[in-house]
């Protein structure tokens, strides 16, 4: 089925030429053209569409994936991976439990995982994300607590030396959190430092820190250094990790859950 994105719609081809250019990092459009049985330019025109809607980044050649120090927009991130965002906030919210008072952070897969918590009862939740504010606060059985600070357009996030301060005065059961990227060898990494900030005390001021990231997540890269995977308590994925990831989440102790299709 296909997804539709603003003025295009991506469709199956153009999902897995997604996944393939964030599993290597670059992809020529020859190796499209082969593996998909197109011509190549079939494979220039899906280029250039997937790089109009910021999703991909056109070098000579090929296509290889945004820069570092800047995220993909957020309209994109909301229906990239969907389904497996989908899956993955219902075993999250499978996990929390009524009655128990949690941090939610930014990110779309954290407002996935408020629309799952739809039915929960005596939740109480601090967040610094308007989004998951606005689904939570629909129901009755929750009180939800929104951080000061500056509200940031692109995403409705919450930001800043107020938010620093808010958060830092709670203690709770569970933090719900994502990422943007995990590297081989298990360092958490974001693209905004004072995002980063929020969540490194969320992280230090949850009993239990319970990550969600889709598959490709492993291996993307992101500017600014978040922690590290052994201090996340359990990690919620649609794949099996990369071996170096699970092998560093067996040292840890920390729990793997794969929501697969």
């Amino acid at each position: 089925m296909a997804t539709d994105f603003g003025a295009i719609e991506l469709n199956r081809r153009q999902q897995s030429m997604l996944d393939l250019v964030k599993e290597q990092g670059f992809v020529s459009v020859e190796e499209l053209a082969q593996h998909f049985a197109v011509t190549s330019q079939t494979i220039r025109r899906d280029i250039n569409d997937l790089c109009g809607a910021g999703l991909l980044r056109r070098y000579h050649g090929g296509a290889g994936l945004p820069s570092s120090v800047e995220n993909v927009a957020y309209q994109a991130r909301q229906i990239l991976n969907f389904d497996a965002k989908v899956r993955i906030a219902e075993a999250m919210a499978a996990r929390i439990p009524n009655q128990a008072s949690l941090y939610m952070t930014l990110g779309t897969t954290t407002e996935e995982v408020a629309r799952a918590l739809r039915d929960h009862r005596g939740l109480r939740v601090i967040t610094n994300n308007l989004n998951v504010a606005s689904v939570l606060a629909e129901n009755p059985g929750c009180e939800v607590i929104v951080a000061g600070g500056v509200v940031r357009h692109r995403d409705r996030g919450i930001t800043g030396e107020a938010t620093i301060d808010f958060v830092q005065q709670f203690k709770v059961d569970y933090a719900v959190m994502g990422i943007s990227g995990i590297e081989a060898d298990g360092t958490l990494l974001d693209f905004d430092y004072r995002e980063v900030r929020v969540l490194q005390i969320i992280m230090n001021n949850a009993r239990s820190v319970l990550l969600g990231a889709d598959h490709s997540k492993f291996g993307r890269n992101a500017l600014v250094r978040v922690g590290e995977l052994s201090e996340i308590s359990e990690l919620f994925t649609d794949a099996q990790p990369p071996v170096a990831i699970r092998r560093l989440l067996n040292e840890n102790g920390t729990r793997l859950v794969v929501a697969e299709a």
